[in-house]
């Protein structure tokens, strides 16, 4: 068992997420969710999604990224 980093539960059935060379440990997809999951640093929502980045900062769409005046970006649909 190992326990969730985010909140605390000891868990049988946890996990590791390995991401930038840390390993983090999570007892649920919710708490991995809100420990790694980037903010849209326009509507400040967590970005389970593609999201965009655009010059190092994460955007949950062209929207978003245009209204704090990036350019050139387009949604997919």
């Amino acid at each position: 068992m190992a326990r969730c980093e985010v909140c605390g539960n000891d868990y049988g059935m946890s996990f590791e997420v390995h991401a930038q060379g840390a390993v983090h440990v999570f007892d649920c997809f919710s708490c991995a969710i809100h420990r790694m999951a980037p903010i849209c640093e326009h509507c400040r929502v967590q970005i389970i999604g593609q999201g965009v980045e655009v010059e190092g900062s994460w955007y949950c769409g062209g929207h978003c990224a245009r209204a704090e005046g990036k350019v050139g970006i387009v949604d997919r649909v």
